[in-house]
């Protein structure tokens, strides 16, 4: 894929094909690799590639940077770089991905948060990591509890406070 984005058109600005991982020479990584100015129309931004590869397509308007991830088959993540704190709040909310960076190069920075895409990008019920991926291994108990004030009589013991 780094080679097919290459290919087409993209600029490889970091190349992260010859890493090689101290103690693991016979190994296969990849390292980080940065793509600039890819075009929609390219295979490989067409397909889900994930990291260590990132491409960045640049729109001409606030428009087209809100079309081009809403239309896309994958919906995994996407980062708006601005300083405009209305079009990020107004990208943010209308753009239609599981994920999304403001002023950040990955939606998700932390383990904590959760991560999963939405469309084709999404695979089960739920997002994995975070919160949403501890709710998948946990058996939830409700449990409602009511303690009377403790009177010797039991007046109003077992009634049913209501909204009066």
């Amino acid at each position: 894929y780094i080679q097919m984005c290459a290919d087409e058109g993209g600029e490889l600005v970091v190349d992260g094909r010859g890493f090689s991982l101290q103690g693991h020479e016979e190994g296969f990584f990849i390292g980080p690799t940065f793509f600039d100015h890819v075009k929609p129309n390219f295979r490989s931004y067409q397909e889900e590639i994930f990291g260590p590869v990132l491409q960045m397509v640049r729109a001409d308007s606030f428009e087209e940077a809100l079309r081009l991830p809403s239309e896309h088959q994958y919906g995994n993540g996407v980062a708006i770089f601005t300083r405009n704190g209305h079009a990020a709040r107004e990208f943010a909310h209308q753009v239609n991905v599981g994920m999304v960076g403001i002023n950040v190069p990955i939606p998700v920075p932390v383990a904590y948060h959760t991560f999963g895409g939405w469309k084709r990008s999404g695979f089960g019920d739920i997002n994995q990591h975070g919160p949403e991926g501890v709710r998948f291994w946990t058996k939830v108990k409700t449990i409602t509890q009511r303690w009377p004030d403790g009177s010797p009589t039991g007046e109003n013991a077992f009634v049913i406070p209501t909204m009066g």
